[in-house]
C-alpha cells in the first residue's frame, strides 16, 4: 500500500515559488498553510495566488468555482505555529544556504517529530540546507519548477539518511498534484539545471557576441525545437537574479566553462532587470 498524500501541507515563504506550490496543492484539494515573514508578505502572497488563479480561469484551465475553492483551502499568515499541525512542510525561501539552515533549525523545533520537511532549493545541497532540523530520516528535497501550478516535473532529492517513508510521502504529495517525479542525487543543480543552465548561458553569450538577438533566438528555438519558451523568455520567467545565482553555484561546483555567468546577464541584474517578477527583463517590459 502506498503512502497517503499529506492531510495538510505547510509552505514556508511568500515568493513566486511558495505561492505556486501552495496553489498547486490547493487546486488538487490539499489544505495548505502558507507562512510568510510578515503579514504584508502574506497578503502579497495571497494577491499573487489570486492573480494566478484568475489567469487560469481566463485561459480555461479552471472554473471560477475551482479558483474560489482553491483559494479558500490556503491559510495565509505570518504565525508559524500552524505548521506544527502539517504532515509535510516545504521551505521555499531565498536561495541562500545560510537563510535555509536558519529556517530548518526553526522547523526542526516546531514541527511534529513525524513530519517530513522538504527544501525546494533548485541548486544548493539538500543535506546542507536541511541538516539543522535534526531528524535526518525525514528530510528531502522537492525541486518544483516555475510556474509550479503548470510545470509537471518535480525533482525528488534523497538526503544521505532519508528514509523510505519520507520518500514515499513526498512521492504521494507529488502524485496528488499530478506531477511527474524524477529522483536526483544531491548534487549542485541536480539533473535538470545542470543541463538547462549551460544552454541558457550559451544563448546569452551568443547575443553578447552579436550573433543573435533575444527575440530571434527565442523564435528559432520555439519553432525549430518545439519548446514552449525560448531561452530568453525562460530566463525572464525564472528570474534573471535567480538564474545568475544558479550559474554562480554551478560554476563554483564544477568549474566548467559553460557555467561561467555571461557578462550580459551580470549587467542586466546590476541594472535591476529581474524578468517577469518586476516587469523588466530580456523579453519583458
Amino acid at each position: 500500500v502506498g503512502a497517503a498524500a499529506p492531510a495538510r501541507l505547510g509552505v514556508l515563504g511568500s515568493g513566486t515559488m511558495a505561492g505556486g506550490i501552495a496553489e498547486a496543492a490547493a487546486r488538487a484539494g490539499v489544505p495548505v498553510v502558507l507562512v510568510a515573514r510578515a503579514p504584508e508578505s502574506a497578503q502579497r502572497a495571497r494577491t499573487g495566488v489570486d492573480g494566478s488563479l484568475d489567469r487560469a480561469v481566463r485561459r480555461g484551465r479552471a472554473t471560477r468555482q475551482d479558483a474560489a475553492d482553491a483559494l479558500a483551502r490556503i491559510r495565509f499568515g505570518a504565525d508559524p505555529a500552524p505548521l506544527a499541525d502539517c504532515d509535510l512542510v516545504v521551505e521555499a525561501v531565498a536561495e541562500d544556504e545560510r537563510v535555509k539552515r536558519e529556517v530548518f533549525a526553526r522547523l526542526g523545533a516546531l514541527c511534529a517529530p513525524g513530519a517530513v520537511l522538504a527544501t525546494s532549493t533548485s541548486s544548493l545541497s539538500v543535506a546542507r540546507c536541511t541538516e539543522p532540523a535534526g531528524r535526518p530520516e525525514r528530510l528531502v528535497g522537492l525541486h518544483f519548477f516555475n510556474p509550479a501550478p503548470v510545470m509537471r516535473l518535480v525533482e525528488l532529492v534523497r538526503g544521505p539518511a532519508t528514509g523510505g517513508p519520507a520518500l514515499a510521502a513526498a512521492r504521494a504529495l507529488c502524485g496528488r498534484l499530478g506531477k511527474t517525479v524524477v529522483e536526483s542525487p544531491d548534487r549542485t543543480g541536480f539533473l535538470v539545471n545542470y543541463l538547462l543552465f549551460a544552454y541558457l548561458a550559451r544563448a546569452v553569450r551568443a547575443v553578447e557576441r552579436g550573433d543573435a538577438d533575444p527575440a530571434g533566438t527565442d523564435a528559432a528555438v520555439e519553432s525549430g525545437f518545439g519548446f514552449p519558451l525560448g531561452p530568453f523568455a525562460l530566463l525572464d520567467t525564472i528570474g534573471l537574479d535567480v538564474s545568475l545565482a544558479i550559474l554562480e553555484q554551478l560554476h563554483e561546483a564544477y568549474r566548467e566553462p559553460d557555467f561561467e555567468p555571461p557578462r550580459l546577464l551580470r549587467e542586466a541584474v546590476a541594472q535591476g532587470l529581474l524578468g517577469r517578477k518586476n516587469g523588466r527583463g530580456f523579453r519583458t517590459g
